[in-house]
């Protein structure tokens, strides 16, 4: 037996243990190394506030007993860090569009997926790139795309499954525009609402290029200005085409703003300065939650989707490298999965997930049916009155309704040119 299997199981029994012990103030139990080690380890996570949520952080100190720091980046400078700083963290919190840009450049490493307890239950989207058999794969950088390498010290993309995950999957959405159903005054039913001349002023488009872009390439094509090839992957006429629309929407006044934080467009919508956006399934929950009536419109074209996960850093090895997978294996263990469900997100495990939840909960959330109960926020914030039926139904017809993926086009630098020419247009 290797001293890393050994290693492993002393973590495995020290995980076991440490619930009781944390809460009694007294980290007893462990095997002679982990007694003397468990509460030194640190692991610094970076990524976005969509999951480097500190509940998190505080869950892990509590059933783990090593502290988890987080670092909340919007997702440019979360790119930035991940290819440029690498000794500067130990656990990526990215986007699977990310991932294209971020692995080639050696600063993680290879996930072995033998040592993941739940591999077999990931959702299939991020292992083969369809929901069921029957399912079309989605535009843009599907997720199972990169999600995979060819062996143990590879940098290349597996065309298919293999043993070595990129990193592994967390959180996932299907993302549209957000409304007004109060101000808008007539029903919206497709992308292309978003530039209609009756809401000037009204609308806003996310800036984060890379994002941005695909929601533009969506309201080019359902204007039928625009047939893409592959909308994530555009060649620099689409780009320019579909650059030089954005900029004639922009100067007759269509635009209001241009957000990059949650909170911005949060506050946008429920001050009513913007009544239709680009926006988040959590941030319409938080508008809702002020009494204000916004709703997440399922549109003809279908959704946007997005996905992210937790890569390791190169550099990790020894307890901080089993330490990371044991809370890997804890974040896929359900606590997390039905915390990140309950904000309107999905969770890369659903089986475990389900056990964290009331039956109500996720009936509300992933079955699309009439809420039978008050739903609430992790935080106990009333989100939906009982009988409110969740925006866009069910899971399978959210995420099976998934018309393009987040993306890093060939052309990226480039596409990143003309976007910032259209903010300062």
């Amino acid at each position: 037996m290797t001293s890393a299997i050994t290693r492993r199981r002393a973590l495995k029994s020290a995980a076991a243990g440490i619930g009781l012990a944390a809460g009694s103030g007294a980290l007893t139990g462990f095997p002679t190394i982990w007694a003397q080690n468990i509460k030194n380890i640190t692991l610094r996570q970076f990524g976005t506030g969509v999951s480097g949520q500190n509940p998190i952080a505080a869950k892990v100190k509590q059933d783990l007993g090593f502290t988890l720091n987080m670092t909340v980046l919007d997702t440019d400078a979360a790119a930035q860090r991940a290819r440029t700083q690498p000794n500067s963290y130990d656990i990526a919190d990215i986007e699977y569009f990310i991932v294209k840009k971020v692995f080639p450049a050696g600063v993680l490493q290879p996930m072995d997926t033998r040592k993941l307890k739940n591999f077999d239950k990931i959702v299939p989207l991020f292992i083969t790139g369809k929901l069921t058999p029957d399912s079309v794969i989605a535009q843009g950088t599907a997720p199972h795309t990169v999600g995979f390498v060819e062996g143990k010290d590879s940098l290349k993309f597996a065309k298919k499954p293999t043993e070595w995950f990129t990193m592994v999957p967390t959180i996932y959405n299907a993302d549209t525009l957000g409304i007004r159903p109060d101000l808008v005054g007539r029903p919206i039913t497709q992308w292309k609402d978003l530039v209609d001349p009756a809401f000037k002023g009204k609308a806003s488009i996310l800036n984060i290029p890379s994002i941005g872009i695909m929601d533009a390439a969506m309201v080019c094509e359902s204007l039928g200005v625009i047939k893409y090839a592959d909308k994530g992957n555009m060649t620099k006429a689409e780009i320019d085409k579909t650059i030089g629309k954005l900029i004639e929407f922009k100067k007759a006044g269509q635009f209001r703003a241009f957000w990059k934080s949650f909170d911005e467009s949060v506050n946008l919508m429920t001050s009513g300065e913007v009544i239709i956006q680009s926006m988040w399934s959590p941030a319409v929950a938080a508008v809702r939650s002020k009494g204000i009536a916004c709703t997440y419109q399922p549109l003809k074209e279908g959704y946007r989707s997005w996905g992210g996960g937790l890569g390791l850093a190169k550099h990790l090895k020894g307890l901080e490298l089993d330490a990371a997978y044991e809370y890997i294996n804890w974040y896929l263990s359900g606590w997390v999965g039905a915390y990140l469900n309950r904000q309107g997100y999905y969770s890369a495990v659903l089986d475990t997930a389900k056990q964290f939840m009331k039956p109500e909960e996720w009936a509300f959330w992933m079955e699309g049916k009439p809420a039978a109960i008050d739903i609430t926020a992790p935080d106990g914030t009333l989100m939906e009155k009982k009988g409110a039926v969740r925006d866009g139904g069910s899971f399978y017809e959210r995420m099976g309704h998934v018309a393009c993926w987040n993306s890093v086009m060939d052309e990226d630098k480039y596409m990143v040119q003309k976007w910032n020419e259209f903010i300062a247009a």
